[in-house]
């Protein structure tokens, strides 16, 4: 299967870019899911793929070079099939640690950008009436730690959930990747920024560290097949959680959100009035 991809994975110069799970650079290799040949690209001359790969330099917080990029893409592979945006990185920091400049630029990177990608794609694709958005969201956009500054992939969640109703009707599809961790660049300095640290919070900063390390990290090179498979399903899920780590900590978290919501209702409903 011939599959037109539009990728955005630019970051503005705050930061380097994080992606979703996928292999270290450093390699190429070609694997076969389910009939579909996979390239990992790495570090291999683009060159050797000929005109399948459309190479961009993108800074997702500038408006107009997303636009422009995208549309160049559409041009150069005759269409968009599937959008995938995972530009963005991670910000470190308790609540009162982050800077409101820091909070802002890890909004405009992460929920901007992919915003910006979003809509200099969707006139392409609601023309075409077909074509699929993968937002990359993360395990963190539907459970919030301490010490990760995480607004924006809950506000990427929101994006994703608000986008696939707009554009069911004309055929365009949604979803929401959440991976879980996995042996990339991410908990490292290349991949987030961290907030001036406050000795008050040093006691759940190394409550974090110990939880990170204890954390079995996935293999990137496993995600693929999932990927191919959303892709190709008659009813795409909205959300897909990557890895075996997150769905009991969504089910736990859950069920203590159902359990409190229900525990005050008659608190709520008395405040209808």
């Amino acid at each position: 299967m011939t599959t037109r991809s539009c990728s955005a994975e630019g970051a503005p110069p705050l930061s380097t870019p994080t992606g979703p799970p996928r292999p270290d650079a450093g390699s190429g290799t070609v694997a076969d899911h389910g009939g579909h040949r996979v390239e990992l690209l790495g570090q291999c001359p683009v060159e050797a793929y000929g005109d399948a790969v459309l190479p961009l330099a993108l800074d997702v917080t500038r408006h107009d070079d997303v636009f422009a990029a995208v549309e160049r893409g559409s041009e150069h592979f005759g269409g968009l099939d599937v959008v995938l945006t995972a530009a963005g990185y991670g910000l470190f920091g308790a609540v009162e640690e982050v800077s409101e400049q820091e909070a802002r630029h890890n909004m405009e990177a992460n929920l901007f950008g992919t915003l910006a990608v979003v809509q200099a794609a969707l006139p392409i694709l609601r023309a075409q009436g077909h074509g699929h958005f993968l937002l990359v969201s993360s395990m963190g956009g539907i459970v919030a730690g301490p010490m990760f500054f995480q607004p924006t992939k809950w506000a990427v969640e929101a994006l994703g959930e608000s986008l696939s109703a707009e554009v069911a009707p004309f055929g365009l599809r949604v979803t929401l990747i959440e991976p879980g961790a996995y042996r990339t660049t991410f908990f490292t300095d290349a991949s987030t920024r961290r907030a001036a640290p406050i000795p008050a919070y040093d006691p759940a900063r190394r409550a974090l560290a110990e939880l990170s390390a204890g954390l079995p990290l996935g293999d990137p090179s496993a995600t693929p097949p999932a990927l191919f498979a959303a892709l190709e399903a008659e009813r795409p899920p909205l959300r897909l959680v990557l890895g075996s780590q997150s769905l009991p900590l969504f089910r736990r978290t859950y069920a203590e959100r159902l359990a409190e919501w229900d525990a005050w209702a008659a608190v709520s409903d008395a405040a209808q009035g």
